[in-house]
């Protein structure tokens, strides 16, 4: 969780539920332990967090433009992630932390407007805390049917990884064509 806070696309939305089907279910606990792993979880985003809005309060937004085309952090990201935080001021980062993909770069913008350090914690912390227990919770719920899902899902594997493949090269190349177009 920690490293997709800091901006690396890990999503969450594979490490959560495994974690409430795995920590949980597996382990014979009750679900109230799916509150345990959204802390743990909700702390992992707190520190990835930190380490982005360092990153944004310390180099800004010139140092974001410079070399975030290496973590595939484009211009546009970042003018949405501006527009967001601008609209929704501090609540933007409780909101985002329930969004998939925005919620792994609000942190940059947090940081380069220098918005309020514990603000910036608490925010991050509940609505981190929010997502990370709804993901655990759904694998806790899912977890003990993984062998039906799984053979309910088999025969669409080479379907399911050419879209991936083609999303993760989509996203790749709209980087790469709006780094070059910008420079």
């Amino acid at each position: 969780m920690a490293i997709e806070s800091a901006c690396i696309p890990l999503p969450s939305e594979i490490i959560m539920p495994l974690a409430g089907w795995m920590l949980v279910k597996n382990q014979s606990l009750s679900a109230i332990h799916i509150l345990s792993a959204g802390a743990y979880g909700a702390l992992g985003c707190v520190i990835g967090s930190v380490i982005a809005y360092g990153v944004g309060m310390w180099g800004g937004r010139p140092l974001l433009e410079k070399y975030g085309k290496y973590i595939l952090v484009s211009r546009h990201d970042l003018d949405l992630a501006d527009r967001w935080f601008n609209k929704y001021g501090s609540w933007s980062i409780f909101l985002s932390r329930l969004l998939p993909v925005i919620r792994t770069f609000i942190s940059l913008p947090a940081g380069i407007a220098r918005m309020h350090f514990v603000k910036f914690l608490v925010y991050t912390f509940i609505g981190s805390f929010i997502w990370c227990a709804g993901l655990a919770y759904g694998g806790y719920l899912l977890g003990e049917h993984w062998e039906q899902i799984r053979t309910i899902m088999r025969p669409f594997d080479p379907f399911i990884i050419a879209i991936i493949i083609v999303l993760i090269a989509l996203y790749i190349y709209r980087h790469v064509k709006q780094a070059k177009t910008t420079n």
